[in-house]
């Protein structure tokens, strides 16, 4: 089994090194779909919702997993000649929990609420409104250590794929929270 292991990440790694953008994107869109499935499941869905899968999976494919590529490509540029160590980590760690990860959040709370869901833009806007500082606020407790550890100690070619699997493991536990929180609230009404 560690040989089959062994392979399929040198094999991920020639991919990788061979067609950087494509590997990121499929691999942040496997993961989303992964990810997507285990909280459908877990929320108490008894059928797959296909349609919903697919269009987290493009998310990931066409979105998250570009723009991670081209967003370290960036990162790398302007820390450029900077010495390594822990001023230069906490320095891209603030600029990324500054500009990129409200960007995300409200990218996806957009993408979300029209594809996914297919609401009108109008309500979309208005839960945007509601729950964005929430949501900032709690990705602000958990992402800057995620941020930290990527920056530290993942090579520039790992760190989308380190940063997709994380993100897929926060979005289970976003799920059974909100899965928690239903069931609180129907127990109370």
């Amino acid at each position: 089994m560690s040989e089959v292991a062994a392979m399929a990440g040198q094999a991920y790694m020639r991919q990788l090194s061979k067609h950087p953008l494509r590997t990121k994107a499929i691999t942040s869109g496997v993961l989303a779909g992964c990810s997507d499935a285990v909280a459908q499941k877990i929320s108490g869905v008894k059928k797959l919702q296909l349609r919903r899968l697919l269009l987290i999976m493009l998310y990931g494919f066409a979105y998250a997993g570009p723009f991670g590529h081209f967003f370290h490509k960036l990162m790398d540029k302007i820390f450029k000649g900077q010495k390594k160590g822990k001023e230069t980590t906490a320095k891209k760690v603030i600029v990324e929990q500054l500009t990129v990860s409200p960007w995300n959040n409200m990218m996806f709370m957009m993408y979300y609420g029209l594809v996914v869901e297919g609401r009108p833009f109008g309500q979309v806007k208005s839960k945007v409104k509601k729950d964005f500082a929430n949501i900032q606020l709690t990705a602000w407790k958990f992402w800057p250590i995620v941020s930290w550890i990527n920056y530290e100690y993942m090579p520039l070619q790992l760190r989308v794929l380190f940063a997709s699997s994380v993100a897929s493991c926060w979005a289970v536990f976003l799920n059974l929270k909100a899965a928690r929180s239903i069931a609180g609230a129907s127990k109370n009404a």
